[in-house]
């Protein structure tokens, strides 16, 4: 069944660990990215639809989630910790997905590079360990959101050739993934555009009306699955932008994930103010932040 999803991700792992680590110098404690992650969910769990955590860190706070928040770990060793060259996301070792059910925890993410233009000997491996995965979570009735995270063999992330490949990448990598066989519940996708290349927010290299169009033609495959957006650590007022614009466009999707257009800015306050100044920005400019974006929903 579709539902809503507001979703607050706080799912980095050892990157975050060493931003944390930077910032809060002499300061620094062992259990700092424990304590910045527990500040998050219970700050803003309570007016999200689900919080996700990562492996490493995820189930000791499994007791802090708000009653009305749904708990969703991470499948993964550690968010884009991947092996080599081909990308491929290490999976945890310290449970299973059999071990989902007995957490209390009945949604599992998992995301994987893709490059539709790859090789297709390197991207049929992809396409297996994904499917594999999502084949065991619907044995065992418990959802499953798949994250591709796109990119392209030649291409730069940031640049203008990649802004105009990027609609078609999204497309691509959704309508493979929202074929039945991988058995995602809910696709969490890039946004198609990069604003920094739409006319009345950057560069212009895309109009408005074919920013909008890309929205629609990236999200037509996604007709088996549910579909929410991330926010790939572009700013806040871009994400929230984004999020109005899909709807502009009359995009069916059911939602967002969102992580460091969130908070990112809560780590230096953590950094220089300690864990209650921490706490105050969250419930502050971070609640803001989550009711903004849910807001531009409509």
């Amino acid at each position: 069944m579709a539902r809503t999803i507001h979703g607050v991700a706080v799912d980095a792992g050892s990157g975050l660990e060493a931003s944390i680590r930077d910032v809060r110098g002499a300061k620094a404690r062992p259990d700092d990215l424990v304590t910045f992650k527990r500040a998050v969910l219970e700050s803003l769990g309570p007016y999200a639809s689900t919080v996700l955590l990562d492996a490493n860190t995820g189930p000791e706070l499994l007791g802090n989630y708000p009653p009305t928040c749904a708990p969703m770990l991470a499948y993964e060793a550690d968010v884009y910790h991947i092996s080599g060259d081909d990308r491929i996301t290490v999976l945890p070792d310290n449970f299973g997905i059999d071990d989902y059910p007995g957490m209390g925890v009945s949604q599992l993410k998992f995301f994987m590079y893709y490059a539709p233009d790859d090789d297709a000997g390197l991207n049929a491996r992809k396409q297996d360990l994904i499917a594999k995965i999502g084949q065991h979570c619907h044995k065992i009735g418990i959802r499953y959101l798949f994250e591709p995270l796109v990119y392209h063999p030649t291409l730069t992330p940031g640049t203008r050739d990649y802004a105009l490949a990027k609609p078609d990448l999204v497309r691509r990598a959704t309508e493979t993934f929202a074929d039945p066989r991988f058995h995602a519940d809910v696709l969490k996708v890039e946004v198609p555009v990069d604003l920094n290349f739409v006319v009345g927010f950057g560069e212009r290299v895309m109009s408005r009306a074919e920013a909008l169009q890309a929205f629609r033609d990236a999200a037509a495959p996604a007709v088996n699955c549910e579909l929410v957006y991330l926010s790939a650590g572009v700013p806040f007022d871009h994400f929230e932008a984004s999020l109005r614009m899909a709807g502009e466009a009359g995009v069916a999707f059911n939602g967002f994930m969102c992580g460091r257009a969130i908070w990112s800015d809560a780590v230096g306050i953590f950094g220089q103010s300690g864990e209650a100044a921490l706490r105050t920005w969250l419930g502050d400019t971070g609640r803001d932040r989550l009711n903004k974006l849910i807001a531009a929903l409509g």
